[in-house]
């Protein structure tokens, strides 16, 4: 909606070439020189490296991790620094696959963490985030089966999803399992 308002302040004439720019791919739009130089193999290439992408679940709560390799130790979740989270009970409990190992908080130092929680409640999130941290470190560690057994021997649920979810409340009852009470009198 935003595009269209700043199309109609310009006018309507060259909305058609906007749009055609928009949703084009960066390399295309690239100026001819470039892409020349470029397949000559004369312009240098930027590398970054790829982020490694983990999930974790657990009962209606998701989280997705992205692990930013080169980075300088920074965690978010949703957007906000970890430093801001209470209770300090669940930040520590997010943090438990970053403090267990020194090979996991040399990986964790050495990137930059964002996490992206949605679903479920407070507790169930810090436990999908946990998850996600500790399966995203895995597979950044130089590593990795050594890390995994270890948090295997620790805790097997910092790398398998706990699906486990609240069973669905039948009729004749309060809960799931529980019947209302039969009066007599």
């Amino acid at each position: 909606m935003l595009i269209f308002m700043a199309n109609e302040q310009k006018g309507t004439s060259n909305l058609d070439k906007e749009l055609e720019n928009l949703y084009q791919p960066k390399a295309v739009q690239a100026k001819p020189q470039a892409r020349r130089s470029a397949a000559k193999g004369a312009a240098k290439k930027k590398t970054t490296k790829k982020p490694v992408l983990a999930k974790g679940k657990r009962k209606r709560a998701v989280a997705r991790v992205s692990l930013i390799p080169g980075g300088n130790g920074k965690l978010t979740i949703n957007g906000r620094d970890i430093k801001l989270m209470e209770p300090s009970e669940i930040r520590e409990l997010i943090l438990e696959p970053i403090n267990s190992t020194s090979a996991a908080a040399d990986v964790a130092k050495s990137s930059d963490i964002s996490v992206l929680v949605y679903g479920g409640g407070f507790s169930g999130q810090a436990q999908a985030a946990r998850t996600a941290i500790a399966k995203a470190i895995v597979k950044a560690s130089a590593a990795p089966d050594a890390l995994r057994s270890f948090y295997m021997s620790y805790d097997r649920h910092m790398l398998v999803d706990d699906t486990r979810e609240v069973e669905p409340k039948k009729f004749k009852g309060p809960k799931a399992r529980a019947r209302f009470q039969k009066s007599y009198r």
